[in-house]
């Protein structure tokens, strides 16, 4: 039977930023580089101010002079990285409801300018609670991420997709390797470049300002361009003897470079073709049982020394940010695919604030536990560091369990 080909024929109204969307996905040929640009530089500058904490927070954290023992600097840094994240958990939803009432692009621009703002004071930040504060800020107004991720989805042609939502964790990459670097070279640069920076000039008295305005300055360009358009940390820096490394700023930023230069070429070059291989599901499923014995590795690693531990430090951390944001992006496909485009935004709202949430519970969880885990080194059952892995496995594999029946059931459309 012959379909006239004029019912297929998709109707365009004037004045409609959604039927401009649709129609130059139509006509488009070739990859899309300049949407992938604009959706790297605007996840970037989310992610800048969130990765480059983790080389010096724990050191932030000791200056504020609020713990009255070193095992438990830990934990007050855990709640200075969940004040961003309960922001976010907070305000997710509303941000993607507005989103979709009013579109992609107010949300993207108000959320590059939070970061220009609220950032900077945090650097400013002279006591533990001005820092709690402004990352609660921070966090509560910026609904870019779940925004972003409708965007993607959105913008680019069906096939396509797969590479454009991959395009939000491979920036997430860039940040690894930007972030780390910037805060573990800039902060305390009166102790590491003294004939540069005096004790008593504006960064000495304000050691964690340099690299946070160097983001700001990122994200005021990003903004201007808008208009057009781990623990691992905690553990690491802890001392030897309660089953850390000892490791200082810039050996933590070193690492989580050198992890982000990886993750990012996973991403762009092996991630696509993995989900088009084996589909999302499947590779957020394997990526949750292979984090397991990963993350059971990890106190044996503050048992070696040298290369062997530079090297074997290295990889782990290579593997395990691999896998972890093959599930986030694997998920993140999944949840597009299961509901209309005009509840993307509210949809990715609410995944955004359950991420959101559990990621503020875990620093301030996570943080007190492993302040309790290194002060029990001398018992029987999981000592130290091998308990706060133990429970993270626990976790790991409770996710992993979800992707199951009766619990996960997939689209079938």
């Amino acid at each position: 039977m012959a379909i006239n080909d004029e019912l297929l024929e998709q109707v365009y109204h004037e004045n409609c930023p959604g039927c401009k969307v649709d129609r130059r996905k139509r006509i488009q040929t070739g990859l899309p580089i300049k949407e992938l640009i604009c959706i790297w530089v605007v996840v970037l500058c989310v992610v800048l101010p969130i990765s480059s904490l983790y080389p010096f927070i724990y050191f932030m954290v000791r200056d504020f002079n609020i713990a009255e023992k070193e095992e438990d600097i830990s934990y007050y840094a855990g709640f200075v990285g969940s004040a961003y994240m309960i922001g976010r958990a907070l305000s997710s939803v509303l941000w993607g409801v507005v989103a979709d009432r009013y579109g992609r692009k107010p949300i993207i621009i108000l959320g590059t300018s939070t970061v220009v703002i609220f950032n900077t004071i945090f650097g400013f930040s002279f006591n533990y609670w001005m820092a709690i504060i402004t990352r609660f800020l921070l966090g509560f107004l910026n609904g870019i991420l779940g925004t972003i991720k409708a965007y993607a989805c959105e913008i680019f042609p069906q096939e396509y997709q797969a590479l454009g939502l991959s395009a939000t964790s491979t920036s997430w990459g860039i940040g690894l390797i930007i972030g780390p670097a910037l805060g573990g070279f800039l902060a305390q640069p009166a102790e590491k470049f003294p004939s540069l920076v005096s004790s008593d000039s504006l960064f000495g008295r304000f050691p964690y300002l340099l690299p946070y305005l160097c983001i700001s300055i990122f994200a005021f360009v990003v903004t201007i361009i808008a208009i057009w358009l781990p623990i691992f940390s905690l553990w690491a820096e802890s001392p030897k003897s309660l089953g850390g490394l000892n490791y200082t700023t810039e050996d933590v930023g070193i690492v989580l470079s050198i992890t982000g230069v990886c993750l990012l070429l996973f991403h762009t070059a092996f991630f696509p073709i993995a989900v088009r291989i084996f589909g999302p599901l499947m590779v957020a499923r394997i990526s949750g049982v292979l984090s397991i014995p990963l993350l059971t590795a990890y106190p044996y690693i503050a048992l070696l020394s040298g290369f062997i531990l530079t090297f074997t430090l290295n990889l782990a951390s290579i593997v395990k940010n691999i896998l972890s944001i093959s599930i986030i992006t694997g998920t993140v496909m999944l949840q597009n695919k299961a509901v209309d485009q005009h509840q993307r935004g509210a949809a990715n709202g609410i995944a955004m604030t359950l991420q959101a949430t559990f990621n503020a519970i875990g620093p301030s969880c996570g943080g007190t536990l492993l302040s309790w885990s290194l002060k029990r080194q001398n018992v029987a059952f999981l000592p130290g560091a091998h308990m706060i892995f133990f429970l993270l496995n626990i976790i790991e594999g409770l996710g992993v369990l979800l992707t199951f029946k009766p619990f996960f059931i997939a689209n079938r459309n």
